[in-house]
């Protein structure tokens, strides 16, 4: 790979849309109309929010636990203000390997005249403690109580699945922990679509980034961005994907209701960072293939 690994802060380019305008009578909102091109033969995937949801519900773990750290500097912010200020730079680095938040969280220790620790041991610290939040989703689906697809944005297997069967190669690639993305894959079966080709955050976090996977896919293939597709909830791969040349599908999904509809919040940010279509999640993937793949 190359020594591309810093992941950009968000930064918006491309101003708010005016009136929304859909493909047809469905779900899939067109921001820029991608020229015909040959169809796409690379595809990658986030994966949290973008396929898994087992981790729903992240924030409420990772915010309380860096109020607790700002506040033991003594600070005369209340746990409200702390509260705002955590939730206000864990939101903006979202998308990012999780070690960025736990970086930033050491800078606002060190800004309010603490000593902070290593940020590998605050996010040690916030993985535990979302490991007991979570523990009990992995558990159901190793007992078969609960099905993949309770746990995947809708309609996720019926997408990757029709993806395979037009020959697409395609590539997981999460901010998450390696270890952690490769054992919830496997629980949500996602593991027989992508085979070799999931990657995730390492422990030198600076050995890994989306942008770093996305140029090696060009590099091993001798292709250009033309025939790459990407697939995120997050700004990181939606600019990276754009940055190579291909074409970015936001997900807005709304994780938590499974409304069918896109998460405003998601959507305003994925749009801001230049993606070509936004859907809330695959219910009408027939459709988003057949005209990705020029097919009418």
């Amino acid at each position: 790979m190359s020594n591309e690994s810093h992941e950009a802060d968000y930064q918006r380019v491309a101003a708010p849309t005016g009136p929304r305008r859909y493909l047809g009578n469905s779900s899939i909102e067109i921001i820029n109309a991608p020229p015909r091109r040959r169809p796409p033969g690379h595809v990658v995937f986030d994966f949290d929010g973008t396929l898994s949801v087992i981790r729903e519900g992240w924030p409420e773990v990772m915010v309380p636990m860096m109020v607790e750290a700002l506040s033991a500097t003594g600070t005369r912010e209340s746990s409200d203000e702390l509260y705002k200020i955590a939730h206000g730079f864990v939101m903006e680095l979202n998308g990012k390997q999780t070690i960025y938040q736990m970086i930033r969280l050491s800078e606002e220790i060190r800004a309010r005249g603490g000593r902070p620790e290593d940020p590998q041991v605050y996010k040690q610290r916030y993985h535990d403690r979302l490991m007991q939040r979570i523990e009990s989703r992995h558990q159901r689906l190793r007992d078969g109580k609960a099905k993949p697809q309770d746990m995947l944005v809708p309609h996720s297997l019926e997408l990757l699945a029709a993806l395979q069967a037009r020959g697409a190669q395609l590539y997981l690639a999460s901010g998450t922990d390696l270890d952690y993305v490769r054992a919830e894959a496997s629980l949500l079966g996602l593991d027989r679509f992508f085979g070799k080709h999931i990657y995730g955050a390492l422990a030198d976090y600076k050995a890994f980034s989306k942008a770093m996977v996305i140029q090696r896919i060009l590099s091993d293939h001798q292709i250009d961005g033309e025939l790459l597709l990407g697939f995120g909830d997050g700004y990181v791969e939606i600019q990276n994907i754009k940055s190579a040349g291909g074409i970015a599908v936001a997900v807005a999904s709304d994780e938590a209701g499974r409304s069918g509809k896109p998460d405003e919040w998601k959507r305003d940010r994925l749009v801001g960072a230049g993606a070509d279509l936004v859907i809330p999640d695959y219910q009408d993937q027939a459709a988003l293939l057949a005209w990705l793949w020029n097919e009418g």
